[in-house]
């Protein structure tokens, strides 16, 4: 693993290692913080055969389970949590005592985002967390399925026909859940770029040309006001590109952020 762009965090073991990597990718101190984890193909696509996992690779999936485990709580649309088969956050012996030292629950709070609750209670993304669950759906959803989904999930209300994210981001930083991850989809990221609430990307760039019709990663309508970002870290591995995008219009708030260029745009 190289660091082409960016400080080296300069820890021991070098490039690569789960030190090395947890302090090139440390939270700023201070507010809430909502960064976005994605992986996509040289020509854009967020998805192979349905799924992301055919886009990822070794140190992808390396660099996935460092994001997790320095977050509070990961973001994700319950059509991701469907099509991934997701499962709860896991609390990890190499995180545990930096966790512990942050005042962080032993593993990372999964949070979906869905206004029909088509969820499946069974799966042991409900059944099974070392850290409850949490859903967040809006104000008039299904009464009996909103009943249901309470029984196995910490329920956040925020909005009216749809998530009102904003609400939904402020109500999971009332919770002291600052460091938060978003692993998509295309749609959720979309509606969180649009509402101005992302900080960061970290986008794994795999070396890989698939054509067909899978969706870029941020989805949707066009934004209004288009989101300027500015390149902070690159790092390559196998032909593998991992990048940190910050807000090209916020001050300097990460510990790890150097402007590379001068320039904002």
């Amino acid at each position: 693993m190289r660091q082409l762009i960016g400080a080296d965090p300069g820890t021991p073991g070098g490039p690569g290692t789960l030190e090395w990597l947890a302090e090139a990718y440390a939270y700023p101190d201070g507010g809430r913080w909502l960064r976005a984890n994605m992986v996509t193909s040289l020509d854009g696509a967020a998805r192979l055969d349905g799924l992301s996992e055919g886009l990822s690779g070794e140190a992808d999936k390396r660099i996935f389970g460092v994001l997790r485990a320095l977050c509070d709580v990961v973001l994700v649309g319950a059509e991701t949590v469907r099509a991934e088969g997701y499962r709860p956050g896991r609390a990890r012996a190499e995180f545990a005592e930096r966790r512990a030292a942050a005042g962080q629950l032993p593993a990372p709070v999964i949070a979906v985002v869905t206004r029909s609750l088509d969820l499946d209670l069974s799966a042991p993304l409900f059944t099974e967390p070392l850290v409850p669950t949490v859903v967040v759906t809006t104000v008039d959803a299904p009464p009996d399925r909103l009943a249901r989904t309470a029984e196995r999930a910490d329920v956040i209300t925020a909005g009216t026909g749809s998530v009102d994210l904003p609400r939904a981001v402020a109500a999971l930083t009332e919770r002291g859940w600052r460091r938060q991850l978003s692993e998509g989809g295309p749609r959720l990221l979309g509606q969180l770029a649009a509402e101005g609430l992302l900080d960061e990307l970290c986008l794994s760039v795999a070396p890989l040309v698939t054509a067909g019709d899978s969706p870029r990663i941020v989805n949707g309508p066009q934004i209004p006001h288009v989101r300027p970002m500015r390149l902070v870290s690159l790092i390559e591995q196998k032909g593998f590109l991992f990048t940190r995008y910050l807000r090209a219009t916020d001050p300097d708030r990460s510990p790890n952020d150097h402007d590379l260029t001068g320039d904002a745009s």
